[in-house]
């Protein structure tokens, strides 16, 4: 698995508005595609036109060639793609094995 984060900055408040309904539209592609194994959208609490798209691909070579050659792309591109010119990073990135102790946690915090 590998993390693709695509920061955006969008500093029009009506626009973010119709951003987050833009990618509630392309998330249904995200939904769909076999390739992306989750996805969040975070908005910036201390600078309210940041945001950043955290997308789980199966892989690179998945998300690049398998996601954007597949069907549900071209729908997803058509929802964003008023908003490209906003962005100011698109990486993938490998998760490295420090990792919060509750993120393997199922029991809540709760001994069992």
């Amino acid at each position: 698995m590998i993390v693709e984060y695509i920061r955006y900055r969008i500093a029009d408040q009506e626009r973010r508005a119709e951003f987050e309904k833009a990618y509630v539209t392309a998330a249904k592609q995200l939904d769909r595609a076999p390739q992306c194994l989750g996805y969040e959208l975070s908005h910036g609490l201390e600078e309210p036109e940041r945001y950043i798209l955290r997308i789980e691909w199966t892989s690179v070579t998945d998300h690049e060639q398998g996601f954007r050659g597949g069907p549900h792309f071209p729908s997803f591109l058509a929802a964003v793609r008023p908003y490209i010119g906003d962005i100011e990073e698109m990486k993938h990135y490998a998760r490295t094995s420090v990792v919060s102790a509750a993120a393997g946690d199922t029991t809540g915090g709760q001994t069992p």
